[in-house]
């Protein structure tokens, strides 16, 4: 159930006035029915995380149609007009660019970039705190952005980083399929970093998008000879503190009246 300042949550009120995505409604509906409390200090937090996943969905399906393709580090290509590529694969932003301007580039010149699962589940975060914060927040909160994979990932986002059993799972959330009989000749297979789509669906980068068995039956064909453990997946979630990113928000906001 919901709980706003340790009060009952009237859920037909909350809906009343805003406009809310079907996917955001379910989400909506499966916290209020769940048997445990999850508490938020305003209507306004709530509201926040379900935009929030709402965009990471979203961010998801456009790096999806993106055409940035899949590839191990020693082999991954970024825009240089944006960014660095470092010795390690990984991307540094240009001090000479806006961090808004480059992440955009992203989803708008795919086909420029290649990387592998983790890092386009970093991207994903990114592009979709870019619908949500102004430019303006956006640059002012990510002036130095790393990508590749968990390695510097932005104090703000640290948590998208950490994989912890939750009691409930929701759209939005990052969730992982593992593959403990990996072939060792391929070990990019070991797993594939997923974003919960809703309704069944994950999105993967490499593998695209699609059901549970989808990513399984993609993992088992990557498994060594004499395999006998399918790949399967994990009852764990990594995601974004929503109350955080929503209070920084905030107080910006705050600060520009002020």
């Amino acid at each position: 159930m919901i709980s706003i300042k340790n009060e009952t949550f009237d859920i037909e009120a909350f809906e009343s006035g805003r406009q809310l995505a079907e996917i955001e409604k379910s989400m909506l509906g499966a916290l209020n029915e769940h048997p445990e409390t999850f508490r938020f200090d305003s209507s306004k937090q709530l509201l926040f995380e379900l935009k929030l996943r709402g965009a990471i969905i979203q961010s998801s399906r456009r790096l999806n149609r993106s055409g940035m393709s899949f590839e191990v580090f020693r082999k991954s290509k970024c825009n240089e007009a944006y960014w660095d590529r470092m010795a390690n694969g990984g991307f540094s932003l240009k001090s000479s660019v806006k961090p808004s301007d480059a992440i955009r580039d992203i989803f708008i010149n795919g086909r420029k970039y290649a990387t592998e699962c983790a890092t386009a589940m970093v991207i994903v975060y990114y592009g979709a705190l870019l619908e949500l914060y102004s430019e303006e927040l956006f640059n002012k909160l990510f002036p130095v952005i790393h990508l590749m994979n968990w390695h510097d990932i932005d104090r703000n986002l640290r948590e998208i980083g950490i994989m912890n059993k939750e009691k409930l799972y929701l759209p939005g959330d990052r969730r992982y399929f593992d593959n403990p009989d990996v072939d060792p000749e391929t070990p990019y297979w070991q797993g594939e970093n997923v974003i919960d789509l809703g309704n069944g669906q994950y999105y993967g980068h490499g593998i695209g998008i699609g059901d549970a068995e989808v990513f399984i039956r993609a993992l088992n064909r990557n498994r060594k000879e004499d395999a006998d453990e399918s790949a399967y997946f994990m009852d764990a979630c990594a995601r974004p503190n929503f109350k955080r990113l929503h209070s920084i928000q905030e107080r910006f906001e705050l600060n520009r009246i002020l």
